[in-house]
């Protein structure tokens, strides 16, 4: 049990960013960080390091979040802005272009989605990613950086519109 508690120690905040990523509430993001340990103190004996433990409880997190989005599927939010004080006009750009923006990334097909998301909302190292698919991390690289090309295709393309 000692064990465990160093290991949420020093994972927790991992966790957290990751899951508060995904669903764009702390205090959401808090709950499904609390569920995703407890699912891992239940599994610790399972762990059989064939990746990281921070990859592992990750991997927890992301299905406990899917499994909560199963259940609540109208609790979608978009992750929270910084703090700033632009001008109403700099604002309805703003809030413009953050919709655009997550409507290209929720149409990009799988695993385009996912690995852009986990790379940039999660902050996952391209090795974390290629273990989360059981892939290498030369593949996540790939992947993201041709998600990230179709999102600024799409983005340049409106633009011109």
């Amino acid at each position: 049990m000692e064990h465990f508690d160093e290991v949420f120690q020093t994972y927790f905040s991992d966790v957290y960013l990751y899951l508060r990523s995904l669903c764009g509430d702390a205090s959401l993001a808090e709950e499904l960080t609390s569920e995703t340990f407890f699912k891992a103190l239940g599994a610790i004996d399972r762990f059989r390091g064939e990746c990281s433990i921070r990859v592992w409880l990750c991997q927890i997190a992301k299905n406990t979040y899917f499994t909560y989005r199963k259940k609540h599927p109208d609790t979608l939010q978009l992750p929270p802005q910084p703090d700033t004080q632009p001008s109403p006009e700099a604002r309805l750009i703003r809030a413009q272009d953050t919709q655009h923006l997550h409507a290209l990334i929720h149409a990009l097909p799988e695993p385009y989605r996912e690995v852009f998301t986990l790379r940039v909302f999660g902050e996952l190292r391209f090795a974390d990613i290629a273990a989360l698919f059981g892939k290498t991390a030369n593949w996540a690289c790939v992947t993201y950086h041709r998600a990230r090309a179709k999102i600024l295709a799409e983005m340049e393309e409106a633009s011109h519109d």
